[in-house]
């Protein structure tokens, strides 16, 4: 688990890096920063379930905002989103922010399950 943990941190930590030309970089520099050092921890055996389960919370609740966005990319036939890096439209913004969120959701999971496995 450790050489998977060191794996998440480093790959949500170049996230985190690449945002400079998001069109909200800090939220997202954030998020995946928080990501990067929750698996750090995670890796040399420290994890909290107060901050998972806050991080769970916010990454859950901002997606959910974004849900709509999503099922519409869908019902249009769910269109190439990765084509180009700029976002024409903004259908392909928040459907990458949706799975960017996903992707945060599901290494933020993992961590709680990794902590109630420990138990």
């Amino acid at each position: 688990m450790k050489i998977a943990n060191w794996v998440l941190a480093a790959m949500f930590a170049l996230f985190a890096a690449v945002q400079y030309n998001d069109p909200d970089p800090w939220r997202w520099a954030l998020m995946y920063g928080f990501v990067a050092f929750v698996c750090a921890f995670s890796a040399v055996g420290k994890r909290n379930l107060y901050v998972l389960w806050a991080g769970l919370g916010i990454g859950l609740g901002w997606a959910i905002l974004l849900v709509p966005e999503f099922i519409n990319w869908m019902k249009m036939g769910s269109p190439n989103i990765a084509g180009q890096m700029k976002a024409e439209t903004p259908y392909i913004e928040f459907t990458r922010e949706f799975l960017g969120l996903v992707l945060c959701l599901l290494a933020l999971g993992w961590q709680v399950w990794l902590s109630k496995r420990k138990q």
